[in-house]
């Protein structure tokens, strides 16, 4: 226990010092190790290689990858344009079109501060131009990014699969109930806050004429989640493969069928890629080390004992809850993943919660932290949108926190919103 209680100080007292998260971990390894010599010091190295060494994890590079790709090949703007010709006219209709489009893109590249960054370029000036207060802009598109890790493909889904060995196909099943939940909540705060405080539409009558216009050059964006999910659920290839398809559709899309995506854009599309899936990976690694180390302490064994007492699953799942927000608030989320979801899914399996189920938990917890202060890194993404006070960004956020936070209690306490989907199909 003493062992544990020196880790979690180090880690701490390291990411207060403002030491890279990925960094924090490993060097709490290492004084662990030194300190108290259960492990030999090679057993860090060992353990990250053998944690990235790992056929399902090769999804996240690739989604990463296709999700650069897309931004760059145009793939968000046309998405943009359909959003706006179908919801555009009604009062709040940018807002509208704001969460839609994150959703749409989130089906593309898996991750929250890409959704943030893609849609976030486009909507925030047509909002702001279009009346919209600047606040109300950025902390919507903020909130709104965090689809991108709901709707699936998903990385930290996957993240989640490979740690827990759980079905990455049927947590992508799963995601759509929650992510679907949360932007029909997303939707009603932004509706009722347009109509508030008097945000207009694009000015133009509903369409089909213009819907169809603008349907035509979106359907190849349209088309990615289709080919990736119908490709994973019919049996064509695995989560893996189907990443590896996405980055060779983006290409092609970007480069001769929307003939935006110059070799100037590849090259940063694949040089930012490669700087992320580093840092991804190197958190993956020491994160997983950090959870072997847990486990040679018995760490799951003692929050076992501490939780025998209870008896209710609405109890241990409330506890958990509080617990990840906490958690959301102060780490990167692959991070929190690999280091709690082994430590935690046996803890709450006794009570009947599906893995799947759980992995939502997980990760719609984890979204919420990517929205509150201190770390919460679409908010930093959308700061560097346009210039605002921070502290502004987080007030106004705070209503689609307070949405989010009602997305949690309804997936944690209803499963069917999670489990439907994956049962029908057999997952």
């Amino acid at each position: 226990m003493n062992a544990i209680v020196f880790i979690l100080v180090a880690f701490f007292v390291l990411l207060l010092l403002n030491v890279p998260i990925c960094v924090s971990i490993g060097l709490s390894c290492a004084a662990y190790t030194i300190l108290y010599g259960g492990l030999n010091s090679s057993f860090i190295a060992a353990s990250m290689f053998t944690s990235c060494d790992s056929f399902p994890l090769m999804a996240v590079p690739f989604f990463i990858l296709a999700g650069a790709l897309m931004e760059g090949g145009g793939l968000s703007k046309r998405l943009v344009d359909l959003g706006d010709s179908l919801v555009g006219h009604f009062t709040g209709g940018f807002a509208i079109v704001t969460v839609v489009c994150c959703a749409f893109f989130g089906a593309i590249s898996g991750s929250a501060p890409a959704t943030v960054a893609a849609i976030g370029s486009i909507m925030v000036p047509t909002m702001v131009e279009r009346g919209y207060d600047k606040d109300f802009s950025l902390g919507l598109i903020a909130a709104s990014g965090c689809l991108g890790i709901l709707i699936p493909p998903s990385i930290p889904m996957v993240v989640y699969g490979v740690s827990t060995n759980t079905s990455i196909g049927g947590l992508f099943l799963g995601g759509f109930g929650p992510g679907i939940l949360t932007a029909i909540l997303l939707i009603i705060v932004a509706i009722f806050i347009s109509r508030k405080r008097g945000y207009k539409g694009n000015g133009r009558k509903f369409s089909l004429k213009h819907v169809g216009e603008a349907f035509v050059p979106a359907i190849w964006a349209i088309l990615v989640p289709v080919i990736i999910l119908g490709g994973i659920y019919g049996g064509i290839f695995t989560p893996t493969e189907a990443a590896a398809v996405a980055v060779i559709y983006g290409f092609f899309a970007g480069k001769f069928i929307y003939k935006e995506l110059t070799w100037k854009k590849f090259v940063d599309a694949v040089t930012n890629s490669c700087t992320t899936v580093g840092s991804v990976l190197i958190i993956v690694g020491t994160a997983t080390t950090l959870g072997r180390v847990f486990t040679v302490e018995k760490l799951p064994s003692i929050l076992s004992e501490m939780i025998g007492t209870i008896s209710s699953e609405f109890v241990i799942l409330l506890i958990i809850n509080g617990l990840l927000l906490i958690v959301g608030c102060l780490m990167e989320t692959s991070a929190a993943i690999m280091i709690l979801a082994p430590i935690l899914l046996p803890l709450v399996v006794p009570f009947g919660v599906n893995p799947i189920h759980f992995g939502l938990i997980m990760v719609l917890n984890l979204a919420i932290g990517m929205i509150t202060p201190p770390v919460g890194c679409n908010l930093f993404v959308a700061a560097g949108l346009a210039k605002l006070d921070f502290v502004k960004i987080v007030r106004a956020v705070v209503p689609f926190l307070i949405a989010m936070a009602i997305g949690l209690i309804l997936v944690t306490y209803v499963p069917q919103i999670t489990l439907a989907l994956p049962q029908i199909l057999g997952y």
